[in-house]
């Protein structure tokens, strides 16, 4: 029997669809659903699950943004035969996502076991909203927000893509929450902060899919559950994805901010109250 039904895999793919891109912790938000379902969090295929539906939501960031990505591709493809391509930005932009992605990769695999372990607690996740809602609010302050996306760097790509070990580490952190922090820190206004940390999703997100695919289907979970899954989470995710953009457009960080550190607290007490297990 798999460890998880349609029916929830329907529900989680709608929590990982909202809140994988936005500054909330979709892996924090997915353990908290599963421990409210009675899915054991720690479980090896519910962890390969969880991971395997992140690539609906990857999907939706490559339909959302296909004309900035083909023009991204195309301008390293030519550069990779034309050196006078070579000083395009968006040859460099696609050069520092590939660079950007191999810490959290190596850091992925190394810590593995550390991460689907001691790290996968509730307690670790609620620890880790509340925390993240403090640096998150104060890289809104720090940040002047004066940078647009074509004043990005090497350096900016590289120290945003690091700021995802975080959230790799401390599920709840939250992966858009520490990698946009990071971008304000550096002083990229809002919407830059989060179409960087859209593009450096892509490689790292759909690696740990792929790379999960064989647990979550060998260790328990049909097949029916993860297309299910995956498709929800693919629609719900593109729709999360213009809303995020418009609203931070106009909008301060502050909405997040608080609405974590209510999850936070709400799961300590869930879990200290025994309600569910961590």
């Amino acid at each position: 029997m798999s460890a998880i039904s349609v029916g929830q895999a329907a529900v989680l793919g709608v929590v990982e669809g909202v809140t994988e891109f936005l500054p909330v912790s979709s892996t924090g938000h997915l353990k908290i659903t599963e421990g409210l379902m009675n899915i054991p969090v720690d479980d090896q295929s519910v962890v390969g699950f969880s991971a395997v539906i992140q690539v609906g939501a990857i999907a939706a960031v490559l339909v959302y943004f296909f004309k900035d990505i083909k023009r991204i591709v195309s301008a390293w493809g030519r550069g990779l035969t034309n050196k006078n391509e070579r000083y395009h930005h968006d040859y460099k932009f696609a050069w520092w996502v590939i660079a950007a992605t191999i810490p959290i990769v190596v850091v992925g695999l190394a810590a593995k076991k550390l991460v689907e372990g001691p790290l996968g607690s509730l307690w670790v996740v609620a620890g880790s909203l509340i925390v993240g809602s403090g640096v998150m609010w104060c890289a809104d302050q720090m940040g002047r927000h004066k940078r647009g996306e074509d004043d990005t760097s090497f350096k900016d790509a590289m120290l945003v893509g690091c700021s995802q070990i975080l959230a790799l580490l401390f599920p709840g952190f939250s992966r858009s929450g520490a990698t946009m922090s990071t971008a304000l820190i550096l002083d990229l206004d809002r919407v830059a902060a989060t179409r960087l940390s859209f593009f450096l999703g892509i490689p790292a997100l759909t690696g740990a899919g792929i790379y999960e695919l064989k647990d979550a289907l060998g260790a328990g979970v049909g097949a029916a559950p993860l297309v299910v899954g995956t498709v929800v989470s693919f629609v719900v995710a593109y729709a999360s994805i213009a809303w995020l953009l418009k609203f931070v457009a106009k909008h301060s960080f502050n909405a997040f901010v608080i609405y974590r550190i209510v999850i936070g607290l709400a799961l300590f007490g869930l879990l200290a109250a025994g309600t569910i297990n961590a």
